[in-house]
């Protein structure tokens, strides 16, 4: 019989307490939903164990279909442990907080997440941070066997499990959950993770922060979304029949998967390997000089073919092949005679494929060359550096199928999928996944949103009332910013203060080395470099900008070559914030280079941008925004965006012009920093996410 909270027993609990939750699931479009927002979700049970007395341990059943709270003193109870807790210690605290105040549980308290809590103290390094894996990281004990998973895979959901094995999974969980605490604790009493105490503390507040935008949602208008999906699907028809076109003029009669990146390296490279299983561990050792020579042995050019019809079957056997005009046999039979084949394809004799050149052996794979996006931006601009337009216009055109794939899965699809029957997405954003620390998205993933005001997407995004607005406040050149202060570049922080237009410099730099460019087009590379981005592969004009832009701003070159000697020397570096990236293998390779430079030079301008300051200015408007209506309903990257009621647009216009001013103020306070460069916030606003126009 599960144990009674009686009054006594209240009081005999502390403050500290861990706490989990379980609750059912809903699978729906294939895939399973966790939240409280399906209609069919319920809070099955919750699971309260003293921190500093474990033997304190109540778990509390809510739903079950051996049990149900109707009378609700279950949940009487439950308020009351809550409302004398002062810490709540969760791991995946989003999801209990979410799930404890979805079922109007009340709790604003401080909490300790131990997922997160871990994760800082991972540094940038990639491990799993579930209980599990950390429990077991950490040798402490924790359940073994997989009895719940077989319930699961038997197609039982959470409250028709029996009570006694789901109260005893619960129980172990509370008590892994509290044993990883202390062992966490302990790491973060080192000398070593001191820095890291208030960057904890702060992930902490923003969690809570996180969780009510979670909880908010943004409206999806499904009409307009259908309008979009139309749209994509059209574009996508029109380019794979152009990109078909060109396949067949350059390859011939072999029919091409467009979505296959071993055919599209075919396509591109004219090459293949003769060999699959030895050709990428061939190059692994060879030097840049012995790299053609290399690719010559190891590949062989590709030839055109062309289909000619079997003599013996005159066409009638089994057809595998595409016909002339580049469409499919239908309904094809068996032919003994010509063993199946129907149609021949036969060597033309002429070289097939575009005839482009991998950069160095980093190209080689598994499939033969790289085609990922930052291949076919340098592909793009070697091409059209050998006046190859119709090698341009292929790749152009590869890009965009795979965008129109990536915006019809992610966006279109999954925000089907995820928008809840009320018409209300609710964005997930969670803290533990990228290296340096910023956001990332999920169900679906809003962090891979493109940048810009054209994508036809954001249109579908409205406001929840009827007469409402759409406001997206974002940072203005915010990693230049940071990168600025963190430097100390006299040229760059001049620029900054006086309000110099970089992108319209960029422009200049380029249109003046012979390539006319616009400030829009220039966007896409002045602060490239900044992240450690060459001028190989692209034009002319450009890469003389990207010599131009370190000779600039020197400064940032010469803190880039200082961060790297403090992780030579200690392993790792701490950020102004506090926050530690470890780099535990970087050495200095015979040359002077230092391995792992590129992200050496990353992780701290975003970091110190979109992991530090995004979180506690977002976290500082959601506060500002809660006795209002109008509520925060996503963050992408380095800005808010705000569902905005009719009968508030000048209050929350004058909060995102408050917090411009207190913006300074507010980083201080968060991280003792004092800025060298003034940090600006941007705001537009809106009938929807895409039609919205400058408002401060």
């Amino acid at each position: 019989m599960e144990k009674q909270l009686d009054t006594q027993r209240r009081k005999e609990i502390l403050m500290r307490l861990v706490l989990d939750v379980e609750n059912t699931t809903t699978k729906r479009d294939g895939k399973l939903h966790l939240d409280p927002f399906e209609p069919t979700n319920t809070l099955t049970q919750v699971g309260i164990q003293n921190l500093d007395n474990p033997d304190e341990q109540y778990v509390m059943t809510f739903d079950h279909v051996d049990y149900q709270d109707i009378s609700g003193d279950r949940a009487r109870q439950l308020q009351a442990v809550l409302d004398r807790a002062t810490l709540l210690v969760m791991h995946n605290a989003q999801h209990d907080l979410m799930w404890l105040w979805a079922s109007n549980f009340k709790y604003d308290g401080d909490i300790y997440d131990t997922m997160l809590a871990e994760y800082i103290l991972l540094r940038g390094q990639k491990r799993h941070v579930s209980l599990e894996a950390c429990a077991e990281y950490r040798e402490l004990d924790h359940k073994k066997d997989d009895t719940l998973k077989q319930y699961y895979k038997d197609g039982y959901n959470t409250n028709e499990i029996p009570i006694k094995e789901l109260d005893h999974y619960l129980r172990c969980d509370l008590n892994a959950t509290a044993s990883l605490y202390h062992s966490i604790e302990r790491d973060y009493d080192t000398a070593e993770s001191q820095s890291l105490h208030n960057v904890r503390d702060l992930t902490f507040k923003v969690c809570k922060t996180l969780t009510r935008m979670y909880m908010n949602g943004i409206k999806i208008n499904t009409d307009v979304l259908q309008g979009v999906r139309k749209e994509f699907e059209d574009e996508k028809v029109t380019i794979e029949d152009r990109l078909n076109l060109t396949v067949r003029k350059y390859m011939g009669d072999t029919p091409i998967n467009l979505n296959s990146g071993e055919q599209m390296s075919k396509v591109l490279f004219s090459r293949t390997p003769i060999d699959k299983k030895t050709w990428v561990d061939t190059f692994e050792s060879i030097s840049p000089e012995e790299f053609k020579d290399t690719l010559n042995t190891y590949s062989k050019i590709l030839s055109k073919t062309k289909a000619k019809m079997c003599f013996k079957c005159k066409g009638k056997g089994k057809i595998y092949k595409i016909k002339k005009d580049g469409s499919n046999f239908k309904k094809p039979s068996g032919c003994p005679d010509c063993n199946a084949k129907g149609y021949l394809l036969l060597d033309t004799g002429v070289v097939a494929g575009f005839k482009l050149s991998p950069r160095d052996k980093s190209w080689v794979n598994a499939n033969g060359f790289k085609t990922g996006k930052d291949s076919l931006d340098i592909l793009i601009s070697t091409a059209r550096n050998n006046k190859m337009n119709e090698a341009v216009l292929f790749i152009q055109d590869v890009k965009r199928l795979s965008a129109l794939t990536s915006y019809l899965s992610t966006f279109v699809e999954g925000i089907s999928i995820f928008t809840k029957p009320d018409g209300l997405l609710h964005v997930g954003l969670t803290q533990h996944i990228s290296a340096t620390g910023r956001f990332s998205g999920r169900n679906p993933n809003m962090q891979n949103m493109p940048r810009g005001g054209t994508f036809p997407v954001k249109k579908v995004f409205v406001s929840r009332w009827e007469g409402g607005h759409i406001l997206e406040a974002d940072f203005a050149q915010l990693e230049f910013r940071v990168a600025a202060h963190l430097s100390e570049d006299k040229t760059a922080i001049d620029e900054i203060n006086t309000g110099f237009d970089v992108h319209s410099y960029t422009a200049k730099v380029i249109t003046d080395a012979g390539q006319k460019t616009s400030r829009q087009e220039a966007k896409a590379h002045t602060f490239a470099p900044l992240f450690g981005a060459s001028g190989y592969g692209r034009s002319r004009a450009e890469a003389a900008y990207y010599t131009h832009f370190n000779d600039k701003y020197s400064g940032i070159a010469t803190w880039h070559k200082s961060l790297a000697k403090e992780v030579l020397a200690t392993g790792k570096i701490t950020n102004v914030s506090g926050r530690q990236y470890a780099f535990p293998n970087t050495q200095r390779r015979a040359g002077g280079k230092v391995t792992n430079f590129t992200m050496i030079k990353n992780y701290p301008v975003q970091g110190l941008a979109t992991a530090d300051i995004v979180p506690v200015v977002v976290m500082e408007l959601e506060e500002r925004l809660r006795p209002l209506q109008s509520c925060l309903v996503n963050t992408v990257h380095d800005s808010a965006v705000v569902d905005v009621h009719p009968n508030e647009k000048e209050y929350v216009l004058q909060i995102i012009r408050n917090l411009n001013e207190d913006l300074d103020k507010i980083i201080h306070e968060a991280y003792g920093i004092e800025l060298c460069v003034p940090m600006l916030l941007e705001a537009k606003i809106g009938n929807n996410w895409l039609d919205t126009k400058d408002v401060v």
